[in-house]
């Protein structure tokens, strides 16, 4: 049995692991790598560049509970590569971004070089596809639909509520939800009623489980994002128990509720109505699912009715309807059919529309119909339009995904927006291109190898600049099956230029699932170029970042990239940089942060704690956003990010540490603090090296700085021998309450202290102060601190060894290699520290990472007290049939010789 990994000591592996916990009142759960998981979530730990996902440790969150019965999550990690199966094949593979080995599936030889060709590989599987329908999605490769598959999509009707204590409503909405990992994204249209002031979702107890406050805006759209859900509302949502609510904070007590669904219409939806009654304070309404068949005219539609069945007719078993498809007031096609009360959904497909029927669906002007039959007819009608949702249309275009994969280094970046009269707005900006651009086309799939599928040519609109342009403009004629296959994610844009006129750059159509940013409908993006690099880089790849800063000055960043190849085989990082140069840049950590690591081809997170500098330069529009891969850790693609901000102070402003312990006062100087290589800065204050402190948005914590890397863990309350505690409201941990002289208890470290002892005051956030010692009087249980006097210097210029440091001391020539007990306070600048081990300046090694052992393919040394790491580059292999060794860094050719390249200099080889 293997033991557990903690938290701790998890992110103590000096690996300078980045952390950045959630700063809101946020649910139970674990911070680790600067990402929020779940109770009960597993994952694989990212360790960041040299080191990469630890692919053989599985880390898992687990639920604890306090004295006080509070549950909060522990990282408990584990090596899971005893635990790989045995294999019957001679020869097993190591597959990229797997632990366990496998056998090989058909001719190994191929899977092995698809990333070597990876644009040739990729055309060969996309032209055995052409004979194919061409809005069929199954072309696409599993990497561009990884994002969907993580996806769980929901739906709910909301109509009046019909108690006869509360006033029922005319208004109808209609929520669509997807869920992403912990995250509940949803986007609510609604019909005859005023702006709601609160969206409510309520748990299978009635409880409110989020509450959501209504921005003012003028639309009839409402997008918003529930963070973190809690595991127990996670499969409530799963199981069809959530229900949501619009509440109208106006003064009127209106309120429309409904449940929260999943429904199977839901992935194809392409087309939707919501139907309200003409009839006052009904308590009715409905909403239509609609999509288009891949080949033929027929549409398909799903019906959710609510408050249409009369309550008299409960009893009766089935209940006559009429669906009727209008066209101002003309019915075009009408059904009968039977539903019954229980039930009152209906699916239909209305066969061979045509061109006339079809003409009118694209523009709106369709209605749908439902009426009951009787002597008590009730109706619900609307128009249907194409599917509305908060979701982004946008695409990034690269070289990569061109129909003849280049690397240029240019980028294009496109948003879209589709009206309810099937007008298609579109926005495109090209940079980086190496000749003019002689055509902008929004295209389907290619039929044949040789001749593109255009539909669109936007051309005409297109203003030049240097080494690109831009494309505004609106398309006002696209055809029901064009409005289809938009929001399937099956249409693409092509830019072709003077020097590539079948097309330099190119990019699939897709939606960006809804996150927070409110810029992504109405901005473009910021472009991310190889050709913006310094100096510049002849990629396939490019990118597009939406970047954002918030009235508490925290920064919304979301970056998406697209042709670095397959996403297992690629190791993506993002920085945001304030200074132009490189070598700048490298010097100055205030200016460089780390943005979240992606998850496929997309990154997205918050920046809590910027520094003011950084701030500065993205108000100036002098920072810039790079995103580095293995090929090209200096930068593989970047583009210049500018942020209007007024934030003067930082993201909390400039704070001056002060505590106050009984008669003792210590001020800390932030310039000092700020100026310190090893200081740590979290939830917008300085920390020194060594210090502990409890942070802001969990008083169950407690936090370390440890050279610039914050570690944060749950409080361990300490076992009381006193007979009588009690549990203070503002506390983590219960406390003596005084009856119990023997002992006595310092809230600062949270810990009984023997009678007599004397130790260094604890003061979150602070830390250990050392200019004061406190000593536990056994006689009353009370703790006496004093402030500790300096011994007198003789030297003219004492100095202060380390910021944490109580007293000054008289500098030496020679400094000496330290105590352990002091390097842990004071590591001198010529020495290194990597886990329990202390190193020489120049001194090299294989790290050791709990879990896994060494790891012989990683080589750190010791740079002037800065641990530096670097993996060992493998040269790029030529041959048609590669393999990978146990215990090799590199991967070999297998077979008698083979030939590689180092620097693009090609050398053979022979066994």
């Amino acid at each position: 049995m293997i033991p557990s990994l903690s938290l701790s000591l998890s992110l103590s592996l000096s690996l300078a692991l980045p952390l950045s916990l959630s700063l809101s009142l946020s649910p139970p759960g674990c911070s680790f790598g600067g990402r929020f998981y779940s109770l009960e979530d597993t994952w694989h730990p990212d360790l960041g560049d040299p080191f990469g996902v630890m692919h053989c440790v599985m880390c898992h969150c687990e639920p604890q509970r306090s004295r006080r019965g509070k549950v909060f999550g522990k990282v408990s990690c584990k090596n899971i590569k005893q635990d790989c199966p045995e294999l019957d094949c001679e020869e097993p593979v190591l597959l990229p971004g797997h632990c366990c080995k496998s056998c090989p599936k058909g001719d190994s030889g191929r899977k092995s070089t698809e990333s070597l060709f990876d644009g040739f590989e990729f055309f060969q599987e996309k032209e055995d596809d052409l004979h194919k329908s061409y809005n069929d999605r199954s072309y696409l490769s599993s990497e561009q639909m990884s994002t969907g598959d993580s996806k769980t999509d929901f739906v709910a009707l909301l109509t009046g509520v019909t108690e006869l204590w509360l006033p029922s409503s005319s208004g109808v909405a209609r929520a669509r939800f997807t869920l992403t990992k912990t995250n509940l994204a949803f986007s609510i249209t609604y019909q005859r009623m005023s702006m709601p002031g609160i969206i409510l979702f309520q748990d299978s107890d009635g409880n409110t489980a989020f509450e959501f406050r209504v921005p003012r805006m003028e639309s009839d759209m409402i997008c918003g994002v529930w963070r973190n859900l809690p595991k127990s509302h996670m499969r409530q949502l799963q199981e069809e128990q959530l229900r949501v609510s619009m509440v109208m904070t106006d003064g009127r007590r209106e309120e429309i509720q409904g449940k929260i669904i999943k429904h199977r219409a839901l992935f194809a939806e392409t087309f939707s109505a919501t139907l309200t009654s003409e009839e006052e304070n009904s308590g009715m309404g409905g909403i239509a699912m609609l999509t288009l068949s891949d080949t033929e005219n027929n549409l398909h539609f799903i019906l959710l009715m609510q408050g249409v069945i009369p309550a008299s007719e409960k009893e009766s078993p089935l209940v006559p309807i009429r669906v009727k498809l209008q066209y101002r007031q003309h019915s075009l096609r009408e059904i009968h059919a039977n539903v019954t009360a229980h039930d009152p959904d209906f699916a239909e497909v209305l066969t061979d529309l045509n061109s006339r029927e079809l003409f009118w669906l694209s523009r709106g002007q369709l209605q749908i119909v439902v009426e009951t039959e009787g002597h008590d007819p009730r109706r619900i009608s609307g128009f249907i339009t194409g599917r509305k949702s908060c979701d982004t249309l946008q695409s990034v275009m690269s070289s990569g995904d061109a129909l003849t994969p280049l690397k240029t280094g240019a980028v294009g970046s496109a948003i879209f927006s589709l009206r309810d009269n099937g007008t298609l707005d579109y926005q495109v900006q090209v940079a980086g291109v190496s000749s003019d651009v002689v055509g902008v086309t929004i295209e389907m799939k290619p039929r044949q190898r040789s001749k593109r599928s255009v539909l669109y040519d936007v051309t005409a609109d297109f203003v030049a600049a240097p080494a690109g342009g831009r494309v505004v403009g609106s398309y006002g004629r696209m055809e029901a099956r064009h409005i289809h296959m938009l929001l399937q994610n099956e249409l693409f844009i092509n830019v072709a230029t003077a020097e590539h006129t079948e097309g330099e750059l190119r990019g699939q159509i897709r939606t960006l699932l809804y996150s927070g940013l409110d810029s992504h409908t109405h901005e473009l993006p910021f472009p991310l170029a190889g050709q913006f690099v310094s100096p510049p880089v002849r990629t396939s790849a490019g990118g597009h970042a939406w970047v954002s800063v918030d009235e508490r000055c925290h920064l919304h960043y979301e970056i998406t990239v697209t042709g670095l190849g397959k996403s297992h085989e690629v190791t993506v990082n993002a920085h945001l940089h304030g200074l132009a140069e490189i070598g700048e840049m490298e010097s100055n950590t205030n200016h460089k942060r780390l943005l979240t690591g992606f998850y496929g081809e997309q990154a997205q997170g918050v920046l809590k704690d910027l520094s003011v500098e950084l701030l500065r330069h993205l108000d100036k529009g002098t920072a810039f956003i790079q995103v580095s891969t293995k090929m090209n850790p200096r930068g593989e693609i970047r583009g210049r990010i500018h942020v209007p901000n007024s934030c003067e102070f930082g993201s909390r402003g400039e704070v001056v540490e002060e505590a106050e312990f009984d008669d003792l006062v210590f001020v800390r100087d932030p310039e000092e603090l700020r100026k310190d290589p090893h200081t740590c800065f979290f939830e917008g204050e300085h920390h020194a090296h060594g210090s502990r402190w409890t942070p802001h948005y969990n008083s169950c914590f407690s936090c370390i700085c440890q050279k610039k890397t914050v570690i944060c863990d749950p409080v361990i309350c300490p076992a009381l021998t006193c007979p009588h505690t009690y549990q203070p409201e503002d506390k983590c941990c219960p406390v003596c309450d005084g009856k119990d002289p023997s002992r006595c208890y310092f809230e600062g470290d949270q810990k009984m202290h023997a009678p007599g002892t004397m130790w260094h005051p604890f003061v979150p956030p602070f830390g250990y102060i050392k200019c004061a010692v406190c000593t536990c009087k056994g006689s009353t249980g009370e703790v006496h601190c004093e402030k500790v006097t300096c011994p007198p210097l003789t030297c003219s210029r004492p100095v202060r060894r380390n910021p944490s440091d109580c007293c000054k001391e008289c500098p030496a020539e020679d400094t000496p290699l330290p105590e352990e007990g002091e390097l842990m306070q004071a590591d001198g600048a010529r020495h290194c520290k990597f886990g329990k081990n202390y190193y020489q300046n120049s001194e090299n090694w294989h790290p050791r990472v709990p879990l896994v052992g060494e790891m012989k393919c990683i080589t750190c040394w010791c740079d002037h007290g800065v641990t530096k790491c670097q993996r060992k580059q493998c040269p790029l292999l030529s041959c048609s049939n590669i393999t990978r060794r146990e215990g090799k860094c590199c991967p070999e050719c297998a077979g008698n010789n083979f030939v590689f390249a180092i620097n693009g200099l090609k050398f053979a080889s022979f066994s």
